[in-house]
C-alpha cells in the first residue's frame, strides 16, 4: 500500500484525561463492542500529573498493550511522544487549572490541538471527552465544534457504576478477573461483567464560517470564538470614503479609488432604488454609465486627483472591459480578506441572461458610511 492511500485512512483518537487515564482503554473498548474502525493514532491531552499517570499505567505498565493483546487487535501508534501536555501562560507543564490564566492557556492548548489535526484533509479526529476536568471536556467539545468537519466525531463513555473511575479498572477483559470495590465495602468484582458505553455526542459544525487565517494559523480560544460570533451575526457594511476602505465583519479593506467608487456607485444605486445595473455588451459601451461612474470617481480622488487617464478611457462610454476589471479586482479584494465571509459584500449577478444584473446583497439597514 502507498503513502497516498495509508494516509487517506488515518484515524486519529484524541483523549483529553486528567487523573483517569483508564478512559483511553474504555473508549478503546467501547469503540471495539461497537464495531467501529479503531484508531491507527491515539493521542492523550492532559496535565503533567495526568500525563504521568498516563506513562506510568498505560505504557510502563502495559495496559494499553494488554487491551489489544486481551481482544487480538492490530495496535495503533501510541508512545509518550503521543501524551500531550498542556502549558501555563509561563510556557511550563500545566498542573492543574487554579486561575483565569491557567484556564485560558488550557482553552488555547486544547483549541490548537484541535485546528492542527482538523488541518489534514486526510485524517478523521475522533475526540473523547470521558476524562479531565468538565472545563477540559467543554473546551475539546467546543473547539471541535469551531473546527471540526463531516468526518469528525466526539463522545463520551458510560461505565458501570462500580467500576467509574476505579484505579484498577481498564476496561471489560474477556476472562474474569477479579478486582475489590473502590468504596467502604470492598466487594468483590469482576471486570469481566463490566458495562461500557459508547456515547456519541451530537455537535454543530461552525468551520464553515471561520476564515482561512484562524484555519490556517494559531490562533487563541477567544479569538476563535470571536470570529465565528461574527460570522454568524448579520453582514453589516461600514463606508469610510475619506480613507478609502470598507469595514465587513470587523475586518478592514483598503480598496484603490477606481475600485472604492465603483462599489461606491453600485450601493448607491441600489439605495436610492435605481435600476439594478448590468454589464455593458461588448462593443457596446455605456455612456450614462460613463459619467455616472465618473462622478463617484472624481469625488473619490478629491480636488487633488488626476482624472484625465480615466475620462479618456470612458470617453466612449463604460465597456464591458473595464466593467468586469472593476468588478474583479473588488470581489478579488473582499474575499482574500474575508475567505468564507465574503458572500453578503460581494458584487454578485442575479437575474438569467441577457437580463443579468449585478448587485450586493445587502439591504439598507445594514449599509453605514462613516461621517468624515
Amino acid at each position: 500500500m502507498d503513502n497516498k492511500v495509508m494516509e487517506q485512512h488515518k484515524n486519529i483518537l484524541l483523549c483529553v484525561t486528567g487523573l483517569t487515564p483508564q478512559v483511553v482503554t474504555e473508549t478503546l473498548y467501547a469503540l471495539h463492542k461497537s464495531g467501529a474502525d479503531l484508531p491507527t493514532e491515539i493521542y492523550v491531552l492532559t496535565t503533567a500529573e495526568g500525563a504521568e499517570r498516563a506513562r506510568l499505567t498505560l505504557i510502563n505498565d502495559y495496559w494499553f498493550e494488554r487491551f489489544f493483546n486481551d481482544y487480538q487487535l492490530p495496535i495503533p501508534v501510541f508512545n509518550t511522544a503521543h501524551i500531550k501536555v498542556l502549558h501555563d501562560p509561563q510556557e511550563q507543564p500545566l498542573h492543574d487549572i487554579r486561575s483565569q490564566q491557567d484556564n485560558h492557556a488550557m482553552a488555547d492548548g486544547i483549541t490548537e490541538m484541535i485546528r492542527e489535526f482538523t488541518a489534514d484533509p486526510n485524517s478523521q479526529l475522533h475526540v473523547s471527552i470521558a476524562g479531565g476536568r468538565k472545563t477540559m471536556g467543554f473546551y475539546a467539545g467546543y473547539a471541535l465544534s469551531l473546527y471540526g468537519r463531516e468526518q469528525d466525531r466526539l463522545s463520551h463513555v458510560l461505565i458501570s457504576a462500580d467500576y467509574e473511575s476505579h484505579p484498577q479498572f481498564y476496561y471489560p477483559t474477556p476472562y474474569s478477573h477479579t478486582i475489590y470495590g473502590n468504596d467502604k465495602t470492598h466487594k468483590p468484582l469482576d471486570t469481566q461483567q463490566a458495562e461500557v458505553i459508547l456515547a456519541d455526542i451530537a455537535f454543530v459544525r461552525l468551520r464553515h464560517g471561520l476564515d482561512k487565517h484562524l484555519l490556517e494559523g494559531r490562533s487563541s480560544f477567544t479569538q476563535s470564538v470571536s470570529r465565528a460570533q461574527q460570522a454568524l451575526a448579520p453582514a453589516k457594511l461600514v463606508l469610510n470614503l475619506q480613507q478609502g476602505e470598507i469595514v465587513a465583519q470587523n475586518i478592514t479593506i483598503r480598496l484603490k479609488p477606481a475600485e472604492m467608487a465603483f462599489y461606491h456607485w453600485l450601493l448607491q444605486n441600489q439605495l436610492q432604488g435605481k435600476s439594478s445595473i448590468s454589464c455593458p455588451n461588448d462593443g457596446a459601451p455605456d455612456k450614462q454609465y460613463a459619467n455616472s461612474y465618473l462622478e463617484y470617481y472624481c469625488k473619490q480622488l478629491g480636488v487633488m486627483g488626476n482624472t484625465e487617464r480615466t475620462e479618456s478611457t470612458l470617453a466612449e462610454g463604460m465597456s464591458k472591459n473595464f466593467f468586469e476589471q472593476r468588478k474583479a479586482r473588488v470581489n478579488r479584494q473582499i474575499k482574500d480578506a474575508l475567505g468564507n465571509q465574503a458572500q453578503s459584500y460581494l458584487i454578485s449577478a442575479t437575474g438569467k441572461r441577457p437580463q443579468t444584473c449585478y448587485i450586493i446583497q445587502l439591504e439598507k439597514d445594514q449599509i453605514h458610511y462613516q461621517e468624515p
